[in-house]
């Protein structure tokens, strides 16, 4: 069964920066799309950056300019570079396969003061 851990959340001010990561396991990590998502509560989990496995990167508008997602296909790892942090990107954020329909058990970012 696939397997997708994410790390890296936590506490930062209005303009700070994390970076978030997935480690995945239990499927061939480089043959796959890869992405990230994010939940508020009350709203829908939205789509935030997606990955082909040949690296090509797509983002949502609100995030563009601002995230980098990559992937270290030797490593198994996704990432998600996040600066110039908003209080609207607060969230939990979640790692997927989409062709697994596979997801994380999430890591939370607070931007606030």
């Amino acid at each position: 069964q696939v397997r997708l851990v994410e790390s890296g959340g936590g506490l930062v001010q209005p303009g700070g920066s994390l970076r978030l990561s997935c480690a995945a396991s239990l499927f061939i990590f480089r043959h796959y799309s890869m992405a990230w998502y994010r939940q508020v509560p009350g709203k829908q989990r939205e789509l935030v950056a997606s990955i082909t496995s040949g690296g090509t990167a797509d983002y949502a508008d609100s995030v563009k300019g601002r995230f980098t997602i990559s992937r270290d296909n030797a490593k198994n790892a996704l990432y998600l570079q996040m600066i110039n942090l908003e209080p609207e990107d607060t969230g939990v954020y979640y790692c997927n396969s989409p062709r697994h329909n596979a997801w994380g058990q999430g890591t939370q970012v607070t931007v606030s003061l």
